[in-house]
């Protein structure tokens, strides 16, 4: 089954699917090793890894999709990618559709924010006209050639316009073709249940933490409404977290001896990143005196 597909179906699916984020391509392989059934590639993650820097739209269309493209060959799960405003206007966003699709992710999630971009747990966005996102869905729609490509629509509007308004612009979405609705930093309970109550559509929970949003866990979405969770910060926080600690113990002591019950054992980390599938290519197919 198409990758596409099968998201779709998950998707469609009662239970809701858990699509924990990850900044990086070992992230991704974890994920799909604990028995996730797909991944959520984060622009947040990854403008933290790859440039260091916050997630203020300065990620380019071939960075992220050069990043897809490293997620999507990685595991076989489903790959939902960030694909941030589109990088431009409607047909910025039939490239980068066209782009993303070909490099083999599942989805591409897009958003109303004017360029550049910020965090959707940030203050100070702002979001292009109604009709102007509209015409960016009905392009990215024209641009994906496999029908089961599934386009996000996400609307920042909740914070710097409120809830009503943000809520016109999800149904509008739909409206325009959108296959699923991401409202974009509800700011409680009660509005995260209104807004499923309201849109006949599924829609995504983004659970950041210490955002605008309160935490919950996947049962308790599922029970509000939610067809998707995805935890786009968490697996940076952990990484920045520990190596934190890594390095101050380095520094500290010298050694990583007493670490090591924290630490992945050498074998299984080569089995978690392929090295018994090179080793079998090598034995099947080295000549000439290997």
């Amino acid at each position: 089954m198409k990758k596409t597909t099968s998201l779709r179906k998950l998707i469609e699916d009662e239970q809701i699917l858990v699509a924990p984020g990850a900044h990086d391509v070992l992230t991704a392989k974890v994920i799909e090793k604990i028995g996730f059934s797909a991944v959520y590639m984060t622009g947040y993650g990854q403008a933290a890894s790859v440039l260091g820097k916050p997630d203020v739209g300065l990620m380019t269309m071939t960075e992220m999709r050069d990043q897809a493209r490293k997620f999507a060959a990685a595991v076989d799960i489903p790959v939902i990618a960030d694909g941030d405003t589109g990088f431009g206007n409607a047909v910025n966003v039939i490239r980068t559709v066209q782009e993303y699709e070909q490099a083999g992710v599942a989805a591409i999630q897009l958003e109303d924010q004017i360029a550049p971009k910020k965090c959707g747990h940030m203050t100070g966005r702002q979001v292009v006209p109604l009709d102007e996102m509209l015409g960016k869905i009905e392009a990215a729609k024209s641009a994906r050639k496999d029908k089961d490509f599934v386009i996000i629509a996400r609307t920042d509007a909740r914070t710097s316009l409120g809830f009503q308004e943000a809520l016109k612009r999800s149904k509008a979405y739909a409206d325009a073709g959108a296959d699923v609705i991401f409202f974009e930093s509800p700011e409680s309970e009660e509005e995260m249940k209104k807004l499923n109550k309201e849109l006949n559509i599924p829609t995504v929970a983004n659970m950041v933490e210490g955002g605008r949003t309160p935490l919950f866990s996947a049962k308790e979405l599922e029970k509000m409404g939610y067809s998707v969770v995805i935890f786009p910060t968490a697996s940076i926080y952990t990484t920045a977290y520990s190596m934190m600690e890594l390095m101050l113990e380095i520094k500290e002591k010298g050694s990583t001896k007493e670490r090591m019950e924290k630490m992945i054992p050498f074998e299984e980390f080569n089995e978690l990143i392929g090295l018994p599938k090179i080793r079998e290519w090598e034995k099947n197919y080295l000549r000439g005196g290997m």
